[in-house]
C-alpha cells in the first residue's frame, strides 16, 4: 500500500458501520434528530456507545451520512423519467416507483419526512443542489408534454407534490393505514393511484 494511502476498512469495521447506520435509521425515523440519542442507537445496534464514537464523531455525523445516502436513492425514480417516452406511461410508472419505495423503504421515507418537518437543517444543501435542478428539469419536460397536447394542462409542480403526498403517505402513516385499510393497502393503492392520475392527466376532448 503506498505511503499516505487510506487504509481499507476491515470486514468487521464495515459490518459495524452498517449495523450502526441501520440501527440509527430505526431510531431517527421513529424519534427524529432531536429525539434520538447515541445511547438509543448503541442499544439498537448492540454496540457500546464508545464503539459508536469510534466509527462516527457523533449523532450529527451519523444523521448526515444517512441523509446523504438517502438522497441518491430518493432521486432515482425521478431520474428514470424519460423525456422521450410516452408521457402518460412515464408519469404512471413514476407513481408506481414512488409507491414501491413507500413499501420497501418506509424507514427512509419517515427519516426524510421528519427532516423536512424540522426545516431540513441538515438536508438543505442536497435539496438546493441535487433535487431543485432535477425537479425543474422534469417539470419542464412535463410542461412540454402538456403544451403538445399529450397531457391535461395542470401545474407540473403541484402535480409532483401531489404524487409525493399520495405515495409517501403509505409509508409515513403506515400505522393508520394498517388499521383502516383492512387488506393489503399497496394492492388497492396501485389501482387507485393509477386511476386517479390517469383521469387527472388525460386531455379533455371537445
Amino acid at each position: 500500500m503506498p505511503d499516505g494511502a487510506p487504509k481499507k476498512p476491515s470486514r468487521i469495521q464495515m459490518r459495524n458501520r452498517s449495523l450502526i447506520l441501520d440501527a440509527a435509521l430505526d431510531v431517527f425515523s421513529a424519534h427524529g434528530y432531536r429525539g434520538a440519542t447515541l445511547d438509543q442507537i448503541a442499544e439498537a445496534a448492540g454496540l457500546s456507545k464508545p464503539n459508536i464514537l469510534y466509527y462516527f464523531a457523533g449523532k450529527e455525523e451519523i444523521h448526515v451520512t444517512l441523509l446523504s445516502q438517502l438522497m441518491e436513492t430518493w432521486l432515482d425514480p425521478l431520474v428514470e423519467m424519460d423525456a422521450d417516452g410516452d408521457p402518460m406511461s412515464e408519469l404512471l410508472a413514476y407513481v408506481q416507483r414512488k409507491l414501491d419505495m413507500s413499501r420497501d423503504l418506509p424507514r427512509e421515507s419517515r427519516l426524510f419526512a421528519v427532516e423536512i418537518l424540522q426545516g431540513a437543517p441538515r438536508m438543505l444543501p442536497h435539496l438546493q443542489t441535487d433535487l431543485k435542478p432535477l425537479f425543474d428539469d422534469k417539470c419542464a419536460v412535463i410542461q412540454g408534454w402538456m403544451e403538445a397536447g399529450k397531457l391535461a394542462q395542470i401545474d407540473p409542480r403541484h402535480l409532483m407534490f401531489t404524487i409525493w403526498s399520495t405515495t409517501q403517505h403509505y409509508a409515513d402513516f403506515d400505522a393508520q393505514i394498517q388499521i383502516l385499510s383492512g387488506d393489503d393497502p399497496m394492492q388497492g393503492a396501485r389501482l387507485h393511484l393509477e386511476t386517479l392520475f390517469r383521469r387527472l392527466l388525460t386531455p379533455q376532448t371537445s
